[in-house]
């Protein structure tokens, strides 16, 4: 399952219980974000659904970029509380994931940001029914000093600005944010997911860029978050759903019933994700 991975242009971490150990094989990681198809793994163990001959049940749960460091804490949590269930961490734009499903990589649950990227998969019957586990919205990120002066929205007509390639729910929900609000926006790039935008940010490559909230929580010092006014913003939810050819079944519902768990809203929370309402 690595070398199918590593193809496909990812890093893997492996994270135990209370320890954390990594090996890459491709992909980077900066300063308060993980670039984009890097992987992150949770080891965890689980009685119930160990193998035969007593190993632990492996699964890859692919996920949303925005979603890397807040799943690496709730896999750790997941996997205390399941022993015997190892988990693997693949992250990358949603409609890249979608497409890797379609070509039958080896994934167990998929979580996406935004539903649209789910429902074709529904109804090709390639995942099972899906759970919305937490809500995000949009915030404008610029470099620590502000180098184009933005304050609202409306400033990004005036200076370079990076967004979400528009297939990926990140960019999809900017679009229609920006065409909303009749805001005329050039981009000078446009990245295949929200965490390659942030490390351009980040890298003081633009004055600015449209990502996630949690995203600028995640980076800390690194970028400063510019508030888009709720009247102007647009609210992304996040599901998940076991892959129909999953030969662990059990496993990745487990996965999936987990993240409406107490214990993993409370971290999302913590992370800056809303609830699903």
């Amino acid at each position: 399952m690595t070398s199918a991975l590593a193809a496909a242009g990812v890093a893997t971490i492996l994270v135990m219980t209370g320890t954390a150990c990594s090996s890459t094989t491709s992909g980077s990681t900066t300063s308060g974000s993980t670039t984009s198809g890097s992987t992150t793994s949770g080891s965890t163990t689980s009685g119930s659904t160990t193998s035969d001959a007593g190993q632990p049940t492996t699964i890859t749960v692919a996920a949303a970029s925005s979603l890397t460091d807040v799943l690496s804490r709730i896999g750790a949590d997941f996997m205390a509380a399941n022993p015997g269930i190892e988990v693997r961490f693949s992250f990358a734009g949603s409609s890249a994931i979608a497409e890797q499903i379609r070509e039958g990589a080896p994934l167990d649950v998929f979580a996406s940001a935004g539903m649209t990227i789910m429902e074709p998969l529904v109804a090709e019957s390639l995942v099972g029914t899906p759970t919305s586990f937490a809500t995000n919205t949009l915030m404008i990120a610029v470099p620590p000093d502000n180098p184009g002066g933005v304050t609202r929205l409306a400033d990004l007509s005036d200076v370079s600005v990076i967004l979400c390639q528009p297939q990926v729910p990140c960019g999809t929900a900017a679009d229609d944010m920006l065409k909303t609000q009749a805001i005329d926006v050039s981009p000078v790039s446009l990245e295949p997911d929200v965490r390659s935008v942030l490390s351009k940010i980040e890298a003081d490559e633009v004055d600015a860029g449209i990502v996630y909230v949690t995203d600028v929580r995640a980076a800390g010092g690194a970028v400063l978050g510019i508030e888009i006014p709720a009247e102007a913003n647009v609210t992304t939810t996040y599901q998940a759903a076991a892959v129909t050819a999953t030969a662990h079944a059990a496993a990745a519902t487990a996965f999936v019933a987990y993240l409406q768990q107490p214990g993993a809203q409370a971290v999302l929370a913590q992370a800056g994700f809303g609830n699903v309402r």
